[in-house]
């Protein structure tokens, strides 16, 4: 990947791309939650949305930051249909988005923050051949962690549509990821259970098979689609691969614990006090 994207130019949408990057930029920059920038892009134009994506994050790059790995979003049907499309998206994840060593999650540099239990896949090959399958995706990874995605909107009110949550890096935030390092041989991903729990009390429950039936064929789908897109998925990285079960609300001071099975746990608590 180079080190700063030049913005893809749209035919006849320059101008909006510049315009709804600039409108999602000052809301982050502000900490005060912007409408939502379909006005701009209109409610379908996944292109469109996406060339907004790259803008922000050329700019988030071009001041330093360094990408890490990628984040999948909208895996689930009924999240899908609440937005109204049939196929997930995708974020880039960047070096500061990860908090796994603080002693709090930094509740200051949030909006409206949900956290989702996800199973994470770190990468030990490159995701860049043609006639990418299952196997060839499987073998690419060194190991996977249970992980939290604090996933995050810029939009107030999460009144989103698909554009809106893809041009926002589809609604990334931060993330954790637990210590226990588990190969794929060693569980299966599809078969996983996870119970989330926020201030002691269960918040969210579900399974591997919530995640397009399976966390791999997600992980399938993102390394074509980078692939298309012109930057493949690389060794190193980590992929964040799907909410398996629903999000929940953390307000500053929430404690929240994920316990997966064949990953252990992994948990954050957010500090106390916001901005302001």
């Amino acid at each position: 990947m180079t080190d700063v994207w030049e913005p893809t130019a749209v035919a006849n949408g320059e101008t909006a791309v510049a315009e709804a990057a600039a409108r999602l930029t000052r809301a982050a920059r502000e900490h005060k939650p912007c409408t939502p920038v379909r006005d701009l892009l209109g409610a379908t134009d996944i292109s469109l949305a996406y060339a907004v994506q790259r803008r922000v994050i050329g700019d988030r790059i071009a001041a330093g930051a360094r990408v890490v790995g990628r984040k999948i979003g909208l895996t689930s049907e009924s999240v899908q249909r609440q937005v109204g499309v049939d196929r997930p998206d995708f974020g880039f994840l960047l070096d500061d988005m990860d908090v796994t060593g603080l002693p709090a999650v930094p509740s200051d540099r949030l909006l409206q923050p949900r956290v989702e239990a996800e199973i994470a896949f770190v990468l030990a090959a490159d995701l860049d051949e043609d006639n990418l399958d299952v196997e060839r995706v499987r073998a690419a990874v060194s190991h996977a962690v249970a992980a939290l995605e604090i996933v995050d909107s810029r939009v107030a009110d999460w009144d989103i549509a698909i554009t809106d949550t893809v041009a926002d890096n589809a609604s990334s935030g931060l993330f954790v990821l637990g210590q226990q390092h588990v190969p794929l041989g060693e569980f299966t991903p599809r078969d996983v259970t996870m119970r989330l729990y926020a201030d002691g009390e269960l918040a969210s429950e579900g399974d591997g098979a919530a995640c397009l039936g399976d966390p791999l064929a997600a992980l399938l789908w993102l390394a074509r689609t980078a692939r298309e897109f012109g930057d493949p998925l690389r060794a190193g990285q980590v992929v964040l691969a799907g909410a398996l079960g629903p999000l929940v609300p953390t307000p500053p001071g929430t404690t929240v614990r994920a316990e997966m099975s064949g990953l252990g746990v992994v948990g954050a608590t957010f500090s106390p006090k916001d901005r302001g």
